[in-house]
């Protein structure tokens, strides 16, 4: 039977999913731009309301719910296979190395289309995160907190480089771009890359008892007959391409896969087939309340969703990290 603070935590799960079909249809009528139900059914503005919300309103809600659930997904599956709840796509270099390469398409092959330049920034993301595992295993960590550590100094590198080569040719203002997440240029027809990320999102829940078993170490995996290494590079293909669909999109969107899965793991524990779908509901309420936010923080204005999550990710992060069990992987 749960304890009486898992059933809580249970609930309050419960609550907040129930809440999110709510915060699309408040994402729909928030804007500067007027949306309202009375002028869509009338149509007294000539339909202006009902192009407003099919070009813009529509594509960003939707966007915002396949980006929050991707990315919550993809840090689900990080720590699990750096087996430490601190690690997720910003805080282990897989973000700043998607950034690294539409730099590189931006300055080597401008013209590639959308498609092409989320390969590239999937490939980069690969070797950004391959590499932080790789340092992982060749170094002794003492702490659970090292591991963060070693990602936020990767990723610094990472954003250091390209930081130089983008003032070098006069691709800073560009690149700023793709480094701070804003929703607010989506249209329809510039975020269906997003729907790739969704797929993927997808295949992860089927793969999801999978992962649980090699969030249990190499040896583990092995005892019981799983493909470690397969395993391992599936998952590192998943958030790859999840995050640089993303990146693509709408640029930089950190600490999502650092907070939705701790919240929902004090629930449901680290059973991906039970906590996965979870994951990705609380990801895309938690995209969607950020993005309101930022809307009406500072109205008419917007303030980016990449600013307000990286406020709220922050405090999270320090909790986390001060909390009296931090020390437990």
């Amino acid at each position: 039977m749960p304890t009486r603070a898992r059933r809580w935590h249970i609930s309050w799960l419960l609550l907040a999913a129930a809440t999110i079909p709510l915060l699309a249809v408040v994402s729909l009528f928030v804007g500067v731009s007027e949306v309202s139900l009375a002028a869509l059914l009338s149509g007294q503005d000539g339909g202006r309301a009902a192009e407003v919300l099919m070009i813009s309103r529509l594509p960003r809600t939707l966007a915002l719910i396949l980006a929050g659930s991707g990315m919550a997904v993809c840090g689900t599956i990080m720590q699990m296979l750096a087996r430490n709840r601190f690690v997720e796509p910003s805080t282990a270099g897989t973000v700043e190395s998607a950034s690294l390469g539409i730099l590189a398409v931006m300055l080597l092959a401008p013209g590639l289309p959308m498609f092409g330049k989320m390969l590239v920034a999937a490939l980069f993301a690969l070797a950004g995160t391959s590499l932080f595992l790789a340092i992982l295993r060749r170094i002794p960590l003492r702490s659970v907190l090292l591991v963060p550590l070693v990602g936020i100094m990767l990723g610094g590198v990472i954003s250091a480089i390209t930081t130089f080569f983008a003032y070098r040719t006069d691709m800073l203002q560009s690149i700023s771009a793709w480094t701070t997440g804003d929703f607010s240029g989506v249209l329809r027809g510039r975020y269906e890359l997003l729907w790739i990320a969704a797929g993927l999102t997808l295949l992860a829940y089927f793969a999801a008892a999978r992962f649980t078993v090699a969030g249990m170490g190499e040896a583990f995996a092995t005892n019981v007959g799983l493909n470690y290494r397969r395993i391992v590079a599936l998952g590192l293909l998943i958030v790859s391409m999840v995050t640089a669909a993303v990146v693509v999109t709408v640029g930089m969107v950190p600490f999502i896969g650092l907070i939705v899965p701790n919240v929902v793991s004090l629930a449901l524990g680290d059973n991906l087939s039970k906590s996965l779908p979870w994951v990705a509901i609380l990801g895309a309420g938690f995209v969607l309340v950020c993005d309101i936010a930022g809307r009406l923080i500072l109205y008419p204005y917007e303030v980016p969703i990449g600013t307000v999550i990286g406020i709220v990710g922050s405090a999270f992060f320090l909790f986390l990290i001060l909390r009296p069990n931090a020390r437990v992987a």
